[in-house]
């Protein structure tokens, strides 16, 4: 009889790897650019050349895919080339629908290709019902494109309406899941087409690789679109890179674990702090989206948070600043715990409020984070 063994074990064991050749437990690295033939001029192992494919990525695609309960998996040197690389199989005339607040690099470069492309685009509040739906074209727009838990303000879009709102306007739907990761949320059984995840964060975890990667439902035309983009536009990953990601993903499920704990404990802990306006974190009672997240979101609420704090820019600045334990940088995802003034960061077009602090939180004890929190809210 075969065993169906849990997510958390399809991740300790990377996808369960037996060199087959020496019976090591750990994949190799295969470094080499490209591979040879045989006596008949044919490939011996089925690689050509790694901008196309290598082994090293195989194994790391096989995972994601499993995870996310997806048909195939593709990776990419980072996020931003595999969100480039959905948004490129978009045609002229076409139309793309999006969160007023979101990722700002990837809208970014949705204003870009509106631009220069002629694509239409129209961004909708996440906190009105009925936008997304309304701002769908029936017949013209080709990507509904979202984020749930929506950073930095961590709005909870419902996937399973989204997703129906998108098919029936014979649109696909595309979910960023950076911060759920397929450890609480797989949006693919939810109804979504194409799941991105920024590599870079929760699933390597280490601070130390920069990758991106995609899973389909199905594998069709658009996919096969993505693929020929990939392999011609080259945003691969490197060999020693997807290895490292590999690695990291072995502890997925007790870094992702230990983060949302951390985070709703420090949630409920600043929840009424006198300086604080707002604690923005899907996991708490409180949160407007509370009852969708605990739908979608099965397996905790991830450790991302912001708050609102009173007084505005300049109170928020102070904050990171008196921080002695979090780490003032942008990213997310790590075990290290980091703050940052989003607005700073996004710039000139950020749509997020100035008084806003974004939060990473990691792995550290969380008696130690709240005190930190504590005192540098104390300096102000």
């Amino acid at each position: 009889m075969t065993l169906e063994y849990s997510i958390d074990s399809l991740l300790a064991q990377a996808g369960y790897f037996v060199d087959g050749a020496t019976g090591a437990v750990i994949p190799p690295i295969h470094l080499s650019t490209t591979f040879a033939r045989n006596d008949a001029y044919e490939l011996m192992g089925g690689y050509g050349y790694s901008r196309d494919n290598n082994p090293t990525y195989d194994q790391v695609e096989r995972v994601v895919a499993q995870l996310d309960n997806g048909d195939d998996a593709m990776l990419f040197a980072s996020g931003m080339a595999a969100i480039t690389a959905v948004f490129e199989t978009v045609n002229t005339g076409q139309h793309i629908v999006a969160p007023i607040i979101m990722y700002h690099g990837a809208q970014d470069w949705l204003r870009h290709i509106a631009e220069k492309r002629n694509i239409g685009l129209t961004l909708f509040d996440a906190t009105e019902p009925d936008a997304l739906r309304q701002a769908i074209q029936p017949g013209k727009t080709a990507i509904v494109w979202i984020e749930t838990p929506v950073n930095p303000t961590w709005d909870v879009i419902d996937i399973e309406d989204a997703a129906t709102a998108a098919h029936e306007a014979g649109a696909i739907l595309g979910v960023d899941c950076t911060v759920a990761t397929p450890l609480t949320t797989r949006a693919l059984d939810w109804g979504a087409d194409i799941v991105f995840h920024s590599a870079t964060k929760y699933l390597n975890g280490h601070s130390d690789v920069l990758a991106g990667v995609l899973v389909t439902k199905e594998q069709n035309e658009r996919w096969n679109e993505i693929q020929f983009i990939r392999k011609y536009v080259g945003g691969v990953l490197g060999s020693f890179e997807a290895w490292l990601l590999l690695r990291g993903m072995r502890t997925l499920s007790i870094r992702f674990e230990r983060a949302s704990q951390n985070a709703l404990r420090i949630a409920q802990h600043f929840e009424h702090h006198s300086k604080i306006e707002a604690v923005l974190y899907p996991g708490l009672a409180s949160h407007p989206g509370h009852q969708i997240a605990k739908k979608q979101m099965m397996n905790g609420f991830g450790g991302m948070m912001s708050f609102c704090v009173k007084g505005g820019e300049t109170e928020a600045k102070a904050i990171a600043t008196h921080l002695q334990l979090f780490i003032p940088a942008t990213s997310l995802g790590g075990v290290e715990s980091l703050v940052e003034h989003r607005a700073s960061v996004e710039g000139p077009m950020s749509q997020v409020q100035p008084n806003l602090l974004r939060f990473s939180i990691g792995i550290e004890n969380s008696d130690d984070l709240i005190a930190d929190l504590e005192q540098a809210l104390d300096k102000i």
